[in-house]
């Protein structure tokens, strides 16, 4: 390690950020494949399993970007994009549970496969 407390602290956020975007990774690519399943005829349960995922993506992504703030106040001069939030809209899911069907359900599997991790300049590890 080192003895100087900024780059101290900025490894350790590092080391907190890595795991928690690995983990929204998991969880986003969990609600994608449960979303396939949903345009397939999967109902009320896979609803409910598939925004549970894209819950729990969320929130971790939302304490990756209070991290990544974090960080960006440590580093100072160093310039870091730190809005990682992230939102389906409340009536995409409103819609995907009252209208459960094919269209309402490609519809939330179009919105979760917007997300950055699904792009094509997206790396994969």
């Amino acid at each position: 390690m080192t003895n100087n407390p900024q780059i101290s602290e900025a490894l350790s956020l590092i080391d907190r950020l890595i795991p928690l975007v690995e983990e929204a990774e998991d969880k986003l690519k969990s609600a994608r494949n449960w979303s396939i399943l949903d345009i397939l005829g999967g109902g009320f349960i896979v609803d409910l399993i598939k925004h549970h995922k894209l819950n729990s993506a969320a929130n971790l992504m939302n304490e990756a970007n209070m991290l990544m703030q974090r960080l960006q106040q440590v580093l100072g001069s160093v310039s870091i994009s730190a809005d990682y939030r992230m939102s389906i809209g409340g009536f995409a899911t409103f819609a995907d549970f009252l209208f459960d069907g094919v269209f309402a359900d490609a519809y939330m599997a179009s919105k979760i496969f917007s997300f950055p991790f699904f792009s094509p300049s997206a790396s994969h590890h």
